[in-house]
């Protein structure tokens, strides 16, 4: 029994990591082609030929085209709210928060690239702007949720009870949080050769606990 359970969830595993393979090969296929021709010359055919699969097998990730160029992984806002509710006891909201954003952003040097790509698709478009800038809303009130969460887990006030709307320090948190994953970004690809990214993205979590101290002369 103990032997088909495990090899039931290496096989969940495995079909879990074939499905994140195959919406991230649509959402880049999607994205270079936009980048190179334009969002609105860029089919649902086009997209599926590029990245090897049916136009059908993309209904099953994407609901629409359009979905296909804002959200390259649309499981990262589960899979946050999951690492940050079920971190350590021992961590703060903040390094919650820190530790989970790293887990989802570890491949990011990888994909930088494709971020870029992907802004310049969305800055070009503004239907796909405003979907974007929805798309991060919707992140970051999921992300204020889990520190709610996670705090009413211990006793806090995250919220008024269970499924209440997070309050002012979780929407705060996240907000933040938010930024600093930006800054981190921004800061990195202008100075790539000085440090790895996630060295700079943990040091401005460094400097948000410190409580931002001005820095020494």
């Amino acid at each position: 029994m103990q032997l088909m359970s495990e090899k039931s969830a290496a096989e969940g595993g495995l079909r879990e990591r074939k499905k994140r393979a195959t919406r991230a090969a649509l959402a880049e296929a999607a994205v270079r082609l936009a980048a190179e021709h334009g969002a609105e010359k860029v089919t649902v055919e086009a997209i599926s030929a590029a990245a090897g699969v049916s136009v059908r097998t993309f209904f099953n990730y994407f609901d629409t085209r359009d979905d296909a160029f804002v959200v390259i992984d649309a499981e990262a806002g589960a899979r946050m709210r999951r690492a940050v509710v079920e971190a350590p006891a021992g961590l703060s909201p903040l390094e919650a928060l820190r530790e989970a954003m790293a887990a989802e952003l570890a491949e990011a040097e990888q994909q930088h690239e494709l971020w870029r790509l992907q802004a310049e698709v969305l800055h070009a478009s503004p239907h796909l702007l405003a979907r974007g800038v929805g798309a991060h809303r919707a992140a970051e009130e999921d992300l204020a949720d889990a520190v709610a969460e996670r705090l009413r887990g211990a006793g806090g006030t995250g919220g008024s009870g269970p499924g209440s709307e997070p309050g002012l320090y979780p929407r705060l948190l996240a907000a933040v949080a938010s930024v600093a994953v930006r800054t981190s970004m921004d800061h990195w690809s202008a100075h790539q050769e000085e440090a790895a990214f996630l060295d700079v993205f943990r040091e401005v979590f460094t400097l948000l606990a410190a409580g931002l101290p001005a820095p020494s002369a």
